[in-house]
């Protein structure tokens, strides 16, 4: 072999190379094909996935499967951000914000405080033009959340499209409001706020309108659960539902106390709630705060009743499985994928999300088909 002759070729193959570009000689754009398909081929395989659907009784599976359908369809996380953590981080930036006008009403509670409620009455529903017999929907944002997040606003336009009023309950000092008492956390006010929020609301009318329920994120998901534990058959809600739900305090606390999740989830809800109380009640040792611990005591069981639906990506430790295969009134909506409150979907994930789709089905699910259950 010649390696003069060798290296000469090699210099000319490189010369031309440079001349021609990368992508023009066909080599870069081989490479980019041929990593676009083994990326599809991995996405489709392995993270499109169809959630699993996990319910203790046949007829409420059924019932999904026939009305809710997007409980069984796969689910296609955004396929530039599927990881749990970056759809959490993305959500609140990327998705939009529809405009919304609310009728702001505060209702005085037994401890000396107030709950700011946002009334979004949809006097312009042609399904339901009578306020008597338009179902009611009561949403509860996230631990520091409020009306304004764009989750909310997404299941208030979907509300609206089938006809329904929504109601929106703001947590004490985060809204705007003035924070007159800082019993915040307490489960048992929790508990006496549900309460006082529900009769109201179905105080509108004579007969009550349908009342569903859903809690979409944070802590109220538990509070939920501890009110329908509580009330049982007697509770005045047709159904409920709720996304990214922390069944497991302990769990759920270790793995925000992880350093990376401390850094990007557990400091910026310390200091969201700091900045709830700032300015207005002065308690040094809840500003000088720096992580957020979630009590134990809100840990509860499945509700008895209502109709109960719960979706949210997989803490496999931290999901009572078999607990809920013995509850024919619930259903349990486990995806691959997705993150907290972030299960964005599509290549540019603006509008409704998977966790918007699922709202929209039960709810009219429950709403227009929710008798069947009774007959199954």
């Amino acid at each position: 072999m010649d390696l003069r002759l060798l290296s000469r070729d090699l210099s000319l193959y490189l010369e031309h190379q440079v001349r021609v570009g990368f992508f023009g000689s066909g080599v870069g754009l081989s490479l980019i094909l041929g990593f676009s398909v083994a990326y599809a081929c991995y996405y489709l395989s392995s993270i499109a996935k169809k959630p699993q659907l996990v319910t203790g009784g046949e007829s409420f599976s059924r019932f999904l499967q026939d009305h809710c359908p997007v409980v069984t369809e796969t689910y296609y996380p955004t396929v530039w951000c599927w990881e749990s953590r970056g759809q959490t981080l993305l959500r609140p930036f990327i998705t939009s914000k529809p405009p919304v006008r609310y009728r702001n009403e505060l209702i005085k509670t037994a401890d000396g405080g107030q709950i700011s409620l946002d009334w979004f009455d949809n006097d312009n529903s042609t399904c339901y033009m009578e306020a008597s017999t338009r179902p009611t929907i009561l949403l509860l944002p996230g631990l520091t959340g409020t009306s304004k997040e764009s989750y909310i606003l997404h299941m208030i336009q979907l509300s609206e499209e089938l006809g329904y009023r929504c109601v929106v309950f703001n947590n004490r000092g985060v809204a705007g409001e003035n924070l007159l008492v800082i019993r915040c956390t307490r489960r048992r006010m929790h508990l006496q706020w549900l309460e006082a929020l529900v009769h109201p609301i179905l105080s509108l009318s004579l007969p009550p309108s349908p009342f569903l329920s859903p809690f979409p994120v944070s802590r109220f998901r538990m509070l939920l659960l501890n009110y329908l534990g509580k009330t049982g058959p007697k509770t005045p809600l047709m159904a409920a539902a709720t996304f990214s739900v922390g069944w497991n305090t302990f769990a759920c606390s270790e793995s925000l106390e992880k350093p990376l999740n401390w850094l990007l989830f557990n400091y910026y809800l310390t200091t969201c709630l700091q900045s709830s109380v700032n300015n207005r009640i002065h308690y040094k040792h809840l500003l000088s705060s720096k992580m957020l611990m979630i009590s134990p005591s809100l840990l509860s069981p499945f509700p008895m009743s209502p109709w109960f639906v719960s979706c949210h990506s997989p803490l496999p430790q931290a999901i009572p499985i078999e607990t809920a295969k013995k509850n024919p009134n619930v259903a349990l909506v486990l995806t691959s994928y997705g993150g907290h409150i972030g299960f964005l979907e599509g290549i540019w994930p603006r509008q409704c999300t998977y966790m918007d789709r699922v709202f929209k089905q039960f709810v009219q699910a429950m709403v227009e088909h929710g008798h069947e259950l009774s007959t199954m």
